[in-house]
């Protein structure tokens, strides 16, 4: 019974200073979600691009084909098409980000937890470079028509922005971003997979690691 008492109460101990120094409102279904609407808004790009019927569209299929299909963003200058993706990025992107909110400041209630403290406020701060930084880099490549650098460049700084975050929450956004990152690089180094590798990325990841994170630590809440 000793035991068994040190053992809890080391264990609540532990709790508390987990509590106190890191972000753990984190919902898995967020992650899954984002991984849903990331893959939805892929496939809607790809049908723009393969079944566009403006003037432009027989320029964008000849870059494809001169390029055996892996043209998807290299040299595509049409500016409503590119705005068109733009669009869908955008909306996935505040998609994810309501849906983040929305489930955490609810996992944060059935917890008890404050979802803004010291915490909250260091995850925050710490992913915003990066994620700042990296966003204000693919709108200017964007601007200068480098289209190929705008997926590896989307993976890459997200991915160090989940590391600077990691810190702070679960140890799995940390993998989840060096998983990112990897991907950001082997799409540089493969431009004309920029489309598949960002679904695989923001899709595929998001959707592997939310699964992890719901039965890690969503299920041991409601099973209680």
């Amino acid at each position: 019974m000793e035991d068994k008492e040190i053992y809890a109460e080391i264990s609540s101990i532990r709790n508390l200073m987990e509590r106190s120094t890191k972000f753990i409102s984190l919902s898995g279904l967020s992650g899954i979600l984002a991984g849903v609407y990331a893959l939805a808004g892929a496939a809607f790009a790809q049908y723009a691009i393969n079944n566009d019927s403006d003037t432009f569209n027989k320029y964008i299929q000849d870059q494809i084909q001169a390029n055996k299909g892996q043209a998807l963003f290299i040299g595509v200058q049409p500016e409503r098409l590119v705005l068109f993706l733009l669009f869908i990025a955008v909306s996935v992107l505040l998609l994810s980000i309501a849906t983040g909110i929305f489930l955490t400041i609810r996992k944060a209630k059935r917890k008890g937890l404050s979802v803004w403290n010291q915490s909250s406020r260091s995850f925050l701060i710490s992913g915003a470079i990066p994620l700042l930084t990296g966003g204000c880099f693919v709108l200017i490549e964007l601007y200068n028509s480098h289209y190929s650098i705008i997926a590896p460049g989307c993976l890459v700084f997200y991915g160090l922005a989940l590391v600077a975050a990691g810190q702070y929450t679960f140890g799995d956004v940390k993998w989840l971003g060096i998983c990112q990152i990897i991907l950001g690089l082997f799409a540089a180094l493969v431009p004309g997979y920029g489309l598949l590798l960002w679904a695989t990325g923001f899709g595929l990841l998001h959707i592997i690691y939310g699964t992890l994170m719901h039965f890690k630590y969503d299920r041991d809440h409601v099973a209680q």
